[in-house]
């Protein structure tokens, strides 16, 4: 089995390498007891600190000697870590780090990131700094240090590259692989995008369910946060990305006009026609991801305004405890409990008597036939654990109907290999039951039927790959792909099938008569007649 995420491995090794050779050279060591860092945590944090004095040097062209480095650390020191040093103590500390650390006292560093392309290891070297020659003042012969492109790659993965520009940054590349038509790189970088999106939208998902558990709980700047990071990917990416989707169905309807037969394209071309497929239905999946955030930032906004005003209504209550102020304070002076119907009596108050007012006589009577009723509380305890074994018992209701639908199409054509609407109208209809499984409700069969029109031709390996791939809701109540595949392993157990299309036909309308709605009321329903065929059979 091939799995398309794992290219490139050795290159994402590189990156995790950077970090793991660092530490590992970091934590080893015992001479930073000499020092006073005897933390692991206070180690590694000097490190990078000294690492971004480097950089900072490095970018400003300017010198960058052991001696600058001591200073820097010396003022640190002062400042924040509070070491007893002094200033040979860090210039002995600056040569430790820069010599033993980041240089590996001058021998080769390197990390090993397996190629399952190729089913081996590759070794991949490794370099933080490098030094260079210079001659200061009085034309004294100087070390200066500054930093590789494997040093630059670490700390900018640490910081420089804020939360909100990475869908931008990867849009970008995307954009550039696009129009030099390296699409095999276009799939990994709209995958990654997509990836990006969906963690957006558990982020939303997990926020709205702390706010339900306890809105205390969930601050003010965490909301915003989250507000503002829904609002940077919705506005940065949606209209690019739509752009693109035509983009990519311009292409490739390009090949499919050439009127050339898939299996006489050479092999670039037909690489690149399935990758550009792909692309179409990771960018299609990334629109969809884009309206459910923006669905979700606005519910997320009104349940948490909603959670807030309950939590200043409840505030606003005032209690009094019957213990501490009325119990304890009667023990404390007992004689107060001669005025104790001071304190009581409003809970005593009876009905104010009634009078005869004049004005009213002169008002038509209405008969009044409403009874006071009698105010009733009770405490009611909310399951949360009951609440959501009934919601999942629900979602699985309507999947398995979904599922009836799907299946009793597939069914068909898994018998016959070819077989339109109209036919499975004729089918159903001998038997009240078989239209029933059908057609559950008139709402379940028309989303099922529309979900495997925009699909026109379903490629069962691709599909396949897809599920390996990609992390999916399984809180989803349809999904056609996913459904799909778990249908044909019930009723293709060869493996037969390689694809499924599905055409319209320009046929006079089918006609379901008698077919419950999801009111419960029953009427006919028409619909454009529809081929499907199975590929393989």
């Amino acid at each position: 089995m091939t799995y398309d995420f794992l290219k490139n491995f050795p290159q994402r090794m590189k990156n995790v390498g950077l970090y793991a050779t660092l530490a590992g050279n970091i934590t080893s060591r015992t001479k930073w007891n000499e020092y006073g860092f005897e933390k692991n945590n206070e180690r590694i944090n000097l490190v990078f600190s000294v690492l971004l004095f480097i950089m900072e040097r490095s970018l400003r062209e300017e010198i960058c000697t052991l001696d600058d480095i001591a200073v820097f650390i010396d003022d640190i020191n002062d400042e924040y870590y509070h070491k007893e040093l002094s200033y040979d103590d860090c210039l002995s500390l600056s040569d430790f780090i820069v010599d033993v650390i980041l240089s590996n006292e001058g021998r080769q560093m390197f990390f090993e990131g397996y190629d399952y392309e190729q089913g081996i290891f590759r070794t991949i070297n490794i370099r933080y700094v490098k030094n260079r020659i210079v001659y200061s003042e009085g034309e004294v012969r100087r070390t200066s240090f500054l930093l590789t492109d494997d040093g630059y790659n670490l700390l900018l993965s640490t910081l420089e590259v804020e939360s909100n520009l990475r869908i931008s940054i990867q849009e970008m590349i995307f954009r550039l692989h696009l129009e030099k038509q390296s699409y095999d790189k276009a799939v990994d970088d709209i995958r990654n995008i997509f990836h990006h999106i969906r963690i957006q939208y558990q982020k939303i998902m997990d926020a709205m369910q702390r706010v339900r558990k306890n809105a205390l709980d969930y601050s003010v700047g965490e909301y915003n946060a989250i507000q503002q990071e829904d609002l940077d990917v919705v506005a940065e990416t949606k209209n690019k990305f739509e752009g693109y989707r035509q983009l990519v169905d311009n292409r490739v309807r390009e090949f499919e006009e050439r009127n050339i037969d898939a299996a006489g394209l050479t092999k670039e071309d037909a690489e690149k026609l399935k990758n550009l497929k792909r692309i179409g239905e990771y960018l299609d999946r990334t629109i969809d991801e884009h309206q459910k955030i923006l669905s979700k930032h606005m519910d997320l906004k009104e349940l948490y305004t909603k959670e807030l005003e309950s939590l200043s209504q409840v505030a606003r209550i005032k209690r009094f405890s019957l213990r501490n102020d009325i119990y304890d304070r009667l023990l404390e002076e007992p004689e107060a409990i001669a005025d104790l119907n001071i304190i009581f009596s409003p809970l005593f108050r009876a009905d104010p008597d009634k009078i005869y007012n004049t004005d009213k006589v002169f008002i038509p009577h209405r008969v009044n036939r409403r009874k006071k009723e009698e105010e009733i509380s009770e405490n009611i305890e909310f399951d949360e654990a009951l609440w959501e074994a009934e919601q999942k018992r629900l979602r699985e209701e309507k999947r398995k109907r979904y599922e009836s639908s799907l299946g009793f199409i597939l069914r068909e054509v898994c018998d016959k290999g070819r077989i339109t609407l109209e036919d499975i109208r004729d089918k159903a209809g001998t038997d009240p039951g078989e239209t029933e499984r059908l057609i559950p409700d008139i709402d379940v069969f028309k989303e099922v039927m529309v979900e495997l029109l925009k699909a026109k031709h379903i490629d069962i390996g691709e599909i396949k790959t897809e599920r390996g791939e990609v992390i999916t809701d399984s809180d989803e109540i349809f999904e056609l792909n996913r459904m799909l595949l778990d249908l044909l392993e019930k009723y293709d157990k060869d493996r037969v099938i390689k694809a499924i299309s599905i055409e319209k036909l320009e046929d006079p309308p089918v006609v379901f008569e008698n077919v419950n709605t999801t009111d419960g009321r029953v009427r006919n329903i028409r619909c454009s007649n529809v081929r499907i065929t199975a590929d393989g059979l």
